[in-house]
């Protein structure tokens, strides 16, 4: 499941559903487990289509609150010749205004993996919720700290406090140096800094994407590399998500990191190649992704 903001990304020529957290559980949903968002909109008109377009995605909203007060939250997105975005994230939105609901505790009660960032921490409401919930969690339901780093809406404390409670952490080559650096060790190279994390705070798994070129797995007994698959890049929002979705995929059925990270990176760069972060279902490349040669 997804747990954090729920938004809608502006484009110049059009607007789409977004947030990490959305997108993580829409891949998780065509892959064939049950992806559930746990995230806040507006009571307004953007929120109630937030509603119909989570639905038609094949999404359930019974763990989508509605804030009276918040509006909906908006980010406006450039995508640049190369297909890489850039944001203007809104605040406040209703994502800011997490609550500890029963709903939510039953969620966090049955969850089998929860991914959540560090976006959606900005706020202390929705940072103490979002904790709230990751201290409920059973205790071998696995969890996701998906970094996202964006604009100035993290600190070194919402990043240790967050690894503290990860099983698996992703992050890509860009945030790797900064993340380290904040929470106090020298940047050399990436594997040194992912043995660093793993060690510092107890991480099954650290995930490091570089994009076009791949990614590094680092576990306890092992590591793996992937160069990446070539694709003509429409845009890559939402392609990390995908990214992430595929992994934890593999990750709960114990398969090893060969098959993690080429199935990741399959599901990556299909979403890379498609214009926004919820592509249809192609049911051909999702098998190839559940079932990848390795």
């Amino acid at each position: 499941m997804g747990l954090g903001e729920l938004l809608w990304d502006i484009f110049p020529e059009s607007r789409q559903l977004g947030g990490a957290p959305a997108n993580f559980a829409y891949m998780t949903n065509l892959l064939g487990d049950e992806g559930i968002v746990a995230s806040r909109v507006g009571n307004d008109d953007l929120g109630e289509e937030a509603k119909r377009r989570l639905e038609h995605l094949g999404l359930g909203t019974s763990c989508i609150q509605f804030d009276p007060t918040y509006r909906t939250g908006v980010v406006q997105v450039e995508v640049d010749a190369k297909g890489q975005p850039t944001f203007q994230i809104a605040e406040p939105v209703a994502w800011d205004a997490f609550e500890w609901t029963s709903a939510w505790q039953s969620l966090a009660q049955k969850a089998d993996a929860v991914c959540f960032g560090s976006l959606a921490q900005r706020s202390p409401q929705s940072r103490q919720t979002i904790f709230s919930f990751l201290k409920t969690i059973r205790p071998e339901t696995t969890r996701v700290f998906d970094v996202n780093l964006r604009q100035v809406f993290y600190t070194a404390q919402i990043l240790a406090d967050s690894a503290k409670h990860a099983d698996i952490i992703k992050l890509n080559n860009d945030e790797l140096p900064t993340v380290v650096q904040l929470l106090g060790f020298p940047f050399y190279d990436e594997e040194s800094a992912a043995q660093w994390l793993r060690h510092t705070f107890h991480i099954k798994l650290v995930c490091i994407t570089r994009g076009a070129a791949g990614s590094l797995l680092v576990s306890e007994y092992a590591k793996h590399e992937h160069p990446g698959i070539r694709v003509q890049v429409a845009d890559t929002v939402g392609s990390g998500d995908a990214f992430t979705a595929a992994l934890v995929y593999h990750y709960l059925r114990r398969d090893s990191l060969a098959t993690m990270n080429e199935a990741a990176n399959r599901m990556g760069s299909w979403v890379a190649g498609q214009t926004g972060a919820t592509p249809a279902r192609d049911e051909a490349r999702l098998e190839l992704i559940r079932s990848p040669e390795v």
